[in-house]
């Protein structure tokens, strides 16, 4: 049963320009569309989520979905939105990002079925590394002109007077290079459909272009708008940088946490575009936000759908826990069952000191793990008191100027986290 995909993106947003007829050859049947993705990392990060999120919704619509790793186009690097060239990798660099890659993939496109529609991952360097230079030009360069390559946007950007990087010729051919890619898997996979960001638009019709002049065929293209955040931010970056969808890059609590921060109007664009949620679910959500913001319905629900698609359930439910910890009630089990790299997550910033592993086996006493050991108060006068006022914690229990740190204590072996009030911490690294 073939669905409107094009009428399904739409309402969620996700169309930027669809080529005329490409939404009528999809109604006709099964159809065979790919999106590129670059290998230069062993994960994809959240600024791929978009193209994903295309292509699983373009399976569920009953179509085949064809993912092509860049191995090729890697190599070279795409001028397109970028003021420089990129680095070039090797390939066995390549071939072990394109596997890490497709197990990523793999959250949310199904490759494994036996049905018509399963999806396939491709990689261009498996075409291209035998093609020659003198070959290349002769069966594919001839058919498109300079002057038709100079008009893209992609180009035309690089080499204006404004622009002080320039543009080498390996990158001026990009668009060749990824146009041949479509005129490939046109005729070795009846791939009629390339799809990718509104900035891939020159590179896709210089296929559809080759298609026509060297096949005779109709290729077609459909891009999406890039992501932005109502705040002019970069979306996807956070204060560290990318967030991956790659556990040992971003933390599962790490990844959970941006979403939950995203502001009201990002979320209510973010929930059509990266969960698979129904219209009438998302606009009763939306409802529902708008009744009490401060409960920030919009935001969890979406953090939820995404850690669930790209970790796991119990990642997600470590993530909540983890954030519970911080911000709602919580026990010492909680905070004992986080892994070492969640626990430093939610503590990130937390002001800590180092203290012998010798202290701590012989029971640290309360005053001189607060004052004297540790350094959280001042003075042994004033933990004294904070712990006369009841209102000094050990892992989250309240405890009294007669209790003493020991092994028993410790987080991951090495942590005992102390806490007065309800938010000012301080971290014991047991060394």
């Amino acid at each position: 049963m073939i669905k409107n995909f094009v009428e399904e993106l739409t309402w969620r947003g996700m169309i930027h320009t669809v080529m005329p007829g490409a939404e009528e050859h999809l109604m006709e049947g099964m159809k065979s569309a790919y999106i590129g993705f670059d290998p230069t990392a062993d994960s994809l990060h959240i600024g791929n989520l978009v193209p994903i999120m295309i292509l699983a919704h373009y399976q569920r619509c009953g179509h085949k979905p064809v993912a092509l790793v860049g191995g090729a186009t890697g190599m070279i690097g795409d001028p397109s939105g970028k003021s420089n060239e990129r680095n070039l990798l090797d390939e066995k660099t390549l071939r072990h990002n394109q596997e890490s890659i497709k197990g990523q993939l793999a959250h949310f496109l199904d490759f494994e079925s036996d049905t018509d529609n399963a999806a396939v991952l491709v990689n261009n360097y498996d075409w291209m590394k035998e093609f020659s230079f003198l070959e290349f030009i002769r069966d594919v360069g001839k058919h498109i002109t300079v002057n038709y390559m100079m008009a893209k946007d992609s180009v035309k950007n690089r080499i204006s007077s404004d622009s002080s990087e320039g543009m080498s010729f390996t990158e001026f051919t990009y668009q060749l290079v990824q146009g041949y890619d479509f005129l490939h898997l046109y005729r070795e996979n009846k791939c009629t459909l390339q799809m990718g960001g509104s900035d891939q638009w020159g590179n896709i019709t210089t296929g559809t272009e080759l298609i026509r002049r060297i096949s005779g065929g109709k290729g077609f293209a459909i891009t999406c708008p890039l992501i932005t955040k109502s705040d002019g931010s970069k979306f996807g970056k956070s204060e560290g940088g990318n967030v991956w969808l790659d556990a040992k890059r971003t933390s599962p609590y790490k990844f959970y946490q941006y979403w939950l921060n995203s502001s009201d109007e990002d979320a209510e664009k973010y929930i059509k575009i990266f969960t698979f949620l129904k219209e009438e679910e998302i606009n009763a959500l939306v409802e529902e936000h708008k009744q009490a913001p401060h409960v920030r319905v919009l935001q969890k629900r979406l953090a939820e759908e995404i850690t669930k698609m790209v970790h796991s359930e119990s990642d997600l439910d470590n993530a909540i826990k983890a954030s519970n910890i911080l911000f709602g009630k919580s026990t010492d089990e909680d905070l004992k069952q986080l892994d070492e790299q969640t626990f430093l997550d939610v503590f990130d910033g937390v002001p800590q000191t180092e203290v012998p592993a010798s202290d701590v086996e012989n029971g640290l006493e309360m005053i001189a793990a607060l004052a004297e050991k540790g350094g959280f108060l001042k003075s042994n006068g004033e933990a004294r008191r904070a712990l006369k006022e009841n209102s000094i914690s050990v892992n989250k229990v309240k405890v009294k100027e007669d209790y003493k740190i020991t092994n028993s204590d410790l987080i991951n072996d090495k942590f005992v986290l102390l806490q007065r009030g309800k938010k000012n911490y301080f971290l014991l690294r047991i060394v």
